[in-house]
């Protein structure tokens, strides 16, 4: 199972709504998931799979993480665009 972390400011608002975005998607591509949002200032602190959350927020990881840079946060096409790729490759391993 992925641990998948959506990544903004706060943590409540727009990663939430990304999380769901992303929990349909790996549903709809059947990878198991635990899938959650956090705040950026945690999410360093956390160990998981895959972060997802915007270029400015991502540029900020250590160069280690595994970051997939979202468009947008509420925008579910988009998030698929950006995602589906990376969230494949890593349910392969």
């Amino acid at each position: 199972m992925l641990k998948i972390r959506t990544v903004c400011g706060n943590g409540i608002g727009s990663s939430l709504m990304a999380a769901n975005h992303v929990k349909n998607l790996c549903q709809e591509l059947g990878i198991k998931a635990d899938i959650a949002s956090i705040d950026f200032a945690n999410a360093v602190g956390e160990k998981a799979d895959l972060y997802i959350t915007i270029k400015d927020l991502a540029n900020q990881f250590p160069d280690q993480s595994k970051v997939a840079v979202i468009r947008s946060y509420i925008n579910k096409k988009q998030i698929a665009e950006d995602v589906t790729e990376k969230l494949q490759q890593l349910a392969q391993h």
